[in-house]
């Protein structure tokens, strides 16, 4: 079973790309906080790697690390949740947020999502809750403040813009990784107070923009 694929980006759509690995082109599926980190066309990258096996198919998702790969598993372990719908929460949802909302006991953050009703988000927050707790008690993750003031700021900024709110709260929770060279892991809500709004804007924005 294929666990990771490194190699060079020769097709690149929204919700695929196409990865040439030593001559070989695979098809790889993936949500939009991956698609937003990807590098452009001709670029090298590596994807962690999901085989989803079914009678008239193999398909292959990718995700940019092994805590994102690990929760669009426990997704689809959840009955009336398959790759597609996993796909799409991880799209509108950083897996920080999804966390939190998890924790919280708040399935109304999900119910934002296409396709996710009030029952499928209630089951999995129901369902996933221990297994939240557990990893966050073992890898010590310490989680994006979903409700900063300046999350809220510039995500409000991209919508009056014109974007979609889930595209400009991917773009927003991007960007501010980059600010902090890593995930979401290790950045608390005093670290992301004190970033430039203008700053956060304008990253998001190009991020958007696909520059």
């Amino acid at each position: 079973m294929i666990a990771l694929l490194r190699g060079r980006i020769i097709q690149k759509s929204l919700d695929s790309i196409v990865l040439d690995v030593g001559g070989v082109g695979y098809q790889v599926f993936l949500p939009l906080t991956t698609y937003s980190e990807l590098p452009d066309v001709e670029g090298e990258t590596s994807l962690h790697i999901y085989t989803y096996v079914r009678e008239d198919a193999i398909v292959l998702f990718g995700f940019t690390s092994g805590r994102e790969r690990g929760i669009f598993i426990d997704l689809i372990g959840i009955s009336g949740v398959g790759p597609k719908a996993a796909v799409a929460i991880l799209s509108g949802i950083s897996p920080a947020e999804l966390e939190d909302a998890i924790l919280a006991g708040d399935p109304e953050r999900l119910t934002a999502v296409p396709g996710i009703g009030k029952k499928t988000a209630e089951r999995i927050v129901l369902e996933l809750k221990s297994k939240v707790e557990k990893r966050i008690k073992k890898e010590g993750i310490e989680r994006l403040d979903v409700d900063s003031a300046l999350v809220s700021d510039v995500t409000e900024a991209l919508v009056n813009l014109g974007y979609k709110r889930q595209q400009a709260q991917v773009a927003v929770r991007t960007a501010l990784r980059k600010f902090e060279g890593g995930d979401d892991r290790g950045i608390g809500g005093d670290a992301v107070e004190g970033k430039d709004p203008g700053e956060v804007l304008k990253d998001s924005l190009k991020i958007l923009s696909g520059n």
